[in-house]
């Protein structure tokens, strides 16, 4: 199946904005490349500088109106013009090989890395996750996938029951899994998301611990709960998420921007105190223990 492909030529300080709206609209994937041959040496610790020209690749199925999606964009960017952009065909089987090429093995903190099956393992003594790109979202290389597994490899999760709510491809699921969790259950609204979830724990050999289904079947409150999606059903389900998380459980938030952060605590407020535990990219993972009743 073809994809549509939309190409920007932007600046750094316009690229959360755009990507955030990006997702919003539907697209599938939203990548930064170098737009002017510009190398980015060593920078200090914390420090993630981009490039001074940046082009943004968005990845739209192939039902989505390209049109609406300027349109939406476009009124985002008022009273500015929308940046300069083209639209493009891209063959599904040439967008996977792209992404192979480029997917390397990956480290989030101390122990856990994420592998192509195109790569030895780098440290074959450390927690592997084989994962290659597909089409459900998430495969480390976004922020806030990379904020989320970076704190799930700092995690205590043996015998834990998780949920990973609005699993993607399964990383955060299988990942809590492979550091010792004894049951995941990882849901999505998306098939695409469920079929590739239960690819990844099957080639992980976690099909065993790693439940796959929809969110309305949920039914049993986790001890750790993960939802990287975006920050509108963040907020919306706060209420569905006290039911889903023990008292005195984790939940770990993430695909939200630094602007969404206030919002996001006070709606979850009156029974979990979320703080900040990474951000990149101006993308902002929130971390809390729930209240015990």
């Amino acid at each position: 199946m073809p994809w549509q492909q939309l190409v920007m030529e932007i600046g750094p300080g316009e690229s959360e904005a755009l990507e955030a709206a990006l997702l919003e609209a539907g697209a599938v994937a939203v990548t930064l490349e170098d737009g002017a041959d510009q190398p980015l040496f060593e920078p200090p610790p914390g420090a993630t500088p981009l490039w001074d020209r940046l082009r943004l690749t968005a990845l739209l199925p192939l039902e989505s109106d390209p049109l609406r999606v300027l349109l939406d964009l476009a009124a985002q960017c008022h009273p500015l013009p929308l940046p300069p952009h083209r639209l493009e065909w891209l063959d599904d089987q040439a967008w996977e090989r792209a992404w192979l090429k480029d997917f390397k093995p990956m480290r989030f903190g101390q122990r856990l890395w994420v592998v192509p099956s195109a790569h030895q393992p780098p440290d074959p003594s450390a927690v592997n996750l084989r994962l290659d790109p597909g089409l459900a979202f998430g495969t480390g290389t976004h922020p806030t996938t990379a904020l989320c597994l970076t704190w799930l490899d700092g995690a205590e999760l043996a015998g834990l029951r998780v949920i990973d709510y609005g699993c993607g491809s399964g990383i955060l699921g299988v990942a809590a899994g492979l550091l010792g969790a004894a049951s995941i259950e990882a849901v999505d609204i998306d098939p695409q998301a469920l079929t590739a979830t239960r690819e990844n724990a099957r080639r992980n050999d976690l099909l065993g611990r790693v439940h796959v289904s929809a969110p309305e079947t949920l039914a049993e409150a986790a001890d750790v709960l993960l939802a990287n999606i975006l920050a509108g059903p963040l907020q919306e389900l706060a209420p569905r998420f006290r039911d889903l998380l023990k008292p005195g459980g984790w939940l770990v938030m993430a695909g939200l921007l630094a602007r969404h952060v206030a919002p996001l605590q006070a709606a979850y407020g009156d029974w979990i105190t979320l703080s900040a535990v990474g951000e990149r990219e101006g993308w902002v993972c929130l971390a809390g223990r729930r209240l015990r009743d």
